[in-house]
């Protein structure tokens, strides 16, 4: 049954989906030798002591845990089969990607103007230095001596607390569903009721809006991410619109 399953999964998005298992077992074997995966592959601020440019595609294929994972893949299996089908392995390949990386550029946008209202910079050089059982940011004032304060903590945070995981693609897949197929029924899993695509895609959607503008993106889940899947999906179905050849 599950080879049947798998088997049915069009190329690309099988592809993606192994992609992000891979990832994810890699990513258990490097915590097990005691290395912090989530911190070499996430997408750190680019001014981060810790960025390196490779994290801007590898953040996606990366997730925190087993939930996590799920939640997306099912997305990308649900959407991503249907849309692929629809659009052809060609154009679903560069919808998604433009999804990913619009989602990561919203975020990295608004990261930059908080921190820009903490320092007064967008790429501020911080300092880190060793202070008992944790790292403390610091910056160098006029006279070159290291100060901190809690404006540059929450810069510092803000800067090297990494992104991770194909939200915003998969939020980038469900606009895109519910523009084509609005009526689309699903079955959600918690709570177990029908909903329509365009419904579920107007929900999470203000619920991104909610929690990443009006709430400051806090708690550890990067809504604004969400928002620019949606944003960037958004935009894409809108320019292939224009051309009327395609019925879509």
């Amino acid at each position: 049954m599950f080879r049947q399953i798998f088997g049915n999964i069009p190329d690309v998005t099988k592809n993606l989906l192994i992609l992000n298992v891979l990832f994810f077992l890699v990513k258990a074997v490097l915590e097990s030798q005691g290395l912090n995966a989530s911190h070499l592959l996430g997408m750190h601020y680019p001014a981060s002591e810790s960025f390196e440019p490779y994290q801007i595609v590898t953040h996606f294929f990366m997730h925190g845990d087993l939930f996590h994972i799920l939640f997306n893949m099912i997305g990308l299996v649900v959407f991503g089969s249907h849309l692929e089908r629809t659009w052809g392995k060609k154009r679903f390949f560069i919808f998604y990607f433009v999804t990913a990386f619009g989602a990561m550029l919203l975020h990295t946008i608004a990261q930059g103007i908080e921190i820009y209202n903490l320092m007064g910079e967008v790429f501020p050089t911080i300092y880190y230095e060793y202070e008992g059982s944790s790292y403390i940011p610091y910056v160098l004032n006029g006279n070159g001596d290291m100060y901190n304060n809690a404006e540059i903590f929450k810069a510092g945070v803000k800067m090297n607390t990494p992104i991770v995981g194909a939200s915003g693609a998969v939020y980038g897949l469900l606009m895109a569903f519910a523009l084509l197929f609005p009526n689309t029924e699903f079955m959600l899993l918690f709570p177990p009721i029908p909903i329509r695509a365009k419904w579920l895609a107007l929900i999470l959607g203000g619920i991104a809006i909610y929690n990443g503008v009006l709430q400051s993106d806090e708690g550890g889940v990067a809504h604004l991410a969400h928002l620019g899947g949606m944003i960037f999906g958004f935009i894409m179905i809108k320019i292939w619109q224009r051309n009327k050849n395609t019925f879509y």
